[in-house]
C-alpha cells in the first residue's frame, strides 16, 4: 500500500448480547468460562423415588438384558437426570414408569427394590 492510498475501514463489530460466554481478542487471546447452575432441591419424596430407582436399576444389571429391561432402565436413568436436574420427577415421567413396570413385572417380582419404586409410584 502507498503512503497517499486511505486506510481501509476498520470493520463493523457488533455484539449484542452474550449471555454466559467469554470473549479473547488477539493473537494469545485466551477465554475461559464456567457456567453452574444451582443443584436442584429434592422434597423427601423425590429423594426416596431417587434412591429407589438406583437400587433397581442397579439390580435390572444383574438381570440378563431383553427389550423390557432395557426400556425400563432407560426411563429409570432419564428419571433419575430428570429428579437430579429439576429437583422431581413429572406425572408424565411416573405415568411411563408405572406402565413399564408393569410391563415388566413378571421379570422384576425377584426384586424387592421393584416394589419400592411401585409403592412411591401409587401402583
Amino acid at each position: 500500500m502507498a503512503a497517499s492510498d486511505p486506510l481501509p475501514p476498520p470493520p463493523n463489530v457488533h455484539i449484542g448480547r452474550a449471555d454466559n460466554s467469554a470473549f479473547a481478542f488477539g493473537s494469545h487471546g485466551r477465554a475461559e468460562t464456567h457456567n453452574t447452575t444451582a443443584p436442584a432441591t429434592r422434597d423427601a419424596d423425590a429423594e426416596q423415588l431417587l434412591e429407589a430407582v438406583r437400587e433397581l436399576r442397579a439390580d435390572l444389571a444383574r438381570l440378563r438384558e431383553s427389550e423390557q429391561t432395557t426400556r425400563l432402565d432407560a426411563a429409570l436413568a432419564e428419571t433419575e437426570e430428570e429428579i437430579d436436574r429439576t429437583g422431581t420427577a413429572g406425572q408424565s415421567r411416573r405415568q411411563r414408569l408405572r406402565e413399564l413396570l408393569e410391563d415388566a413385572q413378571s421379570v422384576l417380582t425377584l426384586f424387592a427394590s421393584a416394589g419400592t419404586v411401585a409403592g412411591l409410584l401409587g401402583m
